[in-house]
């Protein structure tokens, strides 16, 4: 299912899904998705589903809206698109391309529906390998532009790939996921090759090559 995942500074402070056929962004409590800032208009812009498709329109907002840097005033959303309200960052995730996780078994973990986990040690490429509990040695390839990992309601994390490489970042949970032990409630921080994460216990190495 597609979602919206609001973010300032690179934190991620929501994530709303799109199950409506029309959800608004907006100042106002009224709102589906609510962005509590001054630069935010009352009921700022609107997500419309249409045939299976998001279409983004702005509703007569003082401070405009924009997709990847550029005004709008409608406009159809692609997977990874970046609306930008005020100075909060809201991306549209097409649910199609990221799916809803799954257990991984004896790992307490949850990674993306679709993923095979059981590549032996001949594996190549970006992934992460788990470290600790029953599942130690099994690895996920990060083959998706986003990647969902860890266990809901304690610490979930999204590994996005990017131009310079692979950006952590904390999406929800009561425990903030960490790299080398550094949290990253700060904002991302890009991974390098044999990082250890830490996802509310459970312990992740990154291999890049």
């Amino acid at each position: 299912m597609p979602k919206l995942i609001v973010s300032i500074d690179g934190v991620v402070v929501k994530e709303y899904q799109l199950i409506k056929d029309r959800s608004t962004i907006g100042r106002r409590p009224y709102n589906d998705v609510v962005i509590d800032n001054l630069a935010v208009s009352g009921e700022h812009a609107v997500v419309q589903m249409v045939d299976g498709r998001a279409v983004l329109e702005d509703l007569g907002s003082t401070n405009g809206t924009y997709v990847n840097g550029k005004a709008i005033k409608k406009q159809e959303l692609a997977h990874d698109d970046t609306i930008e309200v005020g100075k909060y960052k809201v991306k549209f995730v097409d649910g199609d391309t990221m799916s809803a996780p799954v257990s991984l078994p004896g790992a307490g973990l949850s990674v993306p529906m679709g993923v095979d986990v059981g590549f032996g040690p001949e594996a190549t490429g970006p992934r992460v390998r788990v470290l600790n509990g029953s599942a130690a040695g099994r690895e996920l390839p990060l083959t998706k532009v986003v990647t969902t990992i860890g266990k809901p309601g304690l610490s979930v994390a999204s590994i996005t790939r990017r131009v310079h490489g692979f950006d952590l970042a904390q999406v929800e949970g009561t425990h903030v996921a960490a790299v080398n032990g550094v949290a990253v409630d700060a904002g991302p921080i890009t991974l390098k090759n044999r990082d250890q994460i830490d996802l509310g216990g459970i312990r992740l190495e990154f291999v890049d090559r």
